[in-house]
């Protein structure tokens, strides 16, 4: 079944976030979004443990040990970027600064509810962060997730059963099979892969899918 890559999805969420925009990246996927963002775009990428005009990652060699992002991996500051305490970080959050939070999910819901914290699963410890406080702290959440687990399981539900990150938060989900919108109560399909029929997706789906009356194929770079 044809499907993006993480990298083409982390391009795909870049071409969408406007000029000018105050942007925070989750940890995972969502950090790649930031060496995909257009040259003759301003954005300004924040990070919760305090950069506030993050920039893309380093070449090879040219890490800077001091200069990390909230996931610990290397980046870089662009000119004008500021390092700031994490109180003070976690204020611009709560602020409502924030334009857009780029986030990872394990399940998203119909309603726009956020679950990507924890699962069913003791075994594993969970691991909140910053998250709840980004889900409401944004005024617009975007989701990058696989469209279904490793086991085939849909991510995107009617109703979400692992505990809520936030209830009613995302705006948009950007999958490795599709573009789509969360608003009133429905999934609405804005692009689909290339080569994946509508009935595909609806199958691996956990709940309704209305497909917008101008869905078209979502075309990325080879990447």
């Amino acid at each position: 079944m044809a499907k993006l890559t993480r990298k083409q999805i982390a391009w795909r969420v870049a071409q969408d976030i406007p000029e000018g925009a105050y942007v925070n990246l989750g940890i995972g996927a969502p950090e790649m979004v930031v060496n995909y963002l257009p040259d003759d775009r301003e954005v300004i990428i924040h990070s919760e443990n305090g950069l506030l005009g993050m920039g893309p990652t380093p070449p090879p060699g040219e890490e800077n040990p001091d200069l990390i992002n909230a996931g610990k991996k290397p980046v870089t500051l662009v000119d004008g970027g500021s390092i700031s305490h994490h109180t003070d970080s976690f204020a611009m959050i709560r602020g409502g600064h924030i334009d857009i939070c780029v986030l990872g999910a394990f399940q998203v819901s119909q309603s726009g509810d956020l679950a990507n914290w924890a699962t069913l699963d003791n075994s594993r410890p969970p691991g909140v962060g910053g998250a709840m406080d980004l889900a409401v702290g944004a005024k617009n959440v975007f989701v990058i997730t696989d469209h279904c687990t490793r086991d085939g399981q849909p991510k995107l539900l009617e109703k979400c059963s692992y505990p809520l990150t936030g209830s009613g938060v995302v705006t948009r989900v950007y999958s490795d099979h599709a573009l789509i919108d969360v608003r009133d109560n429905s999934f609405i399909v804005r692009e689909i892969v290339e080569d994946l029929s509508e009935e595909e997706l609806r199958e691996i789906t956990g709940a309704a899918l209305v497909f917008a009356d101008d869905c078209v194929t979502l075309k990325t770079p080879d990447l």
